[in-house]
């Protein structure tokens, strides 16, 4: 599975849970929201070829392996990556995220950046397993975020937020 069972496999969800004294499960619901929200607004930008390459630069800088340590995850970039990614209304989209009945209590302020930087990570991890960039390749990085968005199909938690009416409203909305 792809997505964000990706994103699921490479947190320690005990450890996030802790963080936002939660249980594992509301915090893996936080995640899977939060991180569906990155990787949609990701997309969203990808659609130009400026947003694509934006984001292609951004992945070089994003590239890691190994585990993930929570405590050393750099917030302050992550909320650089938000803001690129919601054009300034990264806090419009946290309230809702906040605001989600399935997901009550979470704090989406806090949580979405410290996703954004691992779901770089994933998607440079991604990118780089995919075959060579511009031959034959129609998509690019909007292939890879797509994949990773519709590549799973356990990404949809039932209820919860609208993500693409929510971000097709702050982003002048493609319906």
């Amino acid at each position: 599975m792809a997505g964000i069972d990706d994103i699921l496999k490479a947190l320690p969800i005990d450890q996030i849970a802790a963080k936002l004294g939660v249980d594992p499960d509301t915090a893996k619901a936080a995640v899977e929201q939060g991180g569906d929200a990155i990787l949609t607004g990701l997309q969203r930008n990808a659609e130009t070829p400026e947003g694509s390459a934006a984001i292609e630069a951004a992945l070089s800088r994003h590239a890691a392996d190994g585990p993930v340590d929570i405590d050393s995850i750099d917030t302050a970039d992550g909320e650089k990556i938000l803001g690129h990614v919601f054009g300034g209304d990264e806090q419009q989209v946290a309230q809702r995220l906040t605001d989600s009945p399935q997901t009550a209590g979470i704090d989406f302020g806090t949580l979405l950046p410290a996703l954004a930087p691992l779901v770089m990570g994933l998607l440079a991890k991604k990118q780089g397993s995919q075959a060579p960039a511009g031959a034959g390749s129609s998509g690019g990085i909007g292939d890879v975020i797509g994949g990773l968005l519709g590549g799973g199909g356990s990404s949809q938690s039932g209820g919860g937020v609208d993500l693409g009416g929510l971000l097709g409203g702050l982003f002048g909305g493609k319906n």
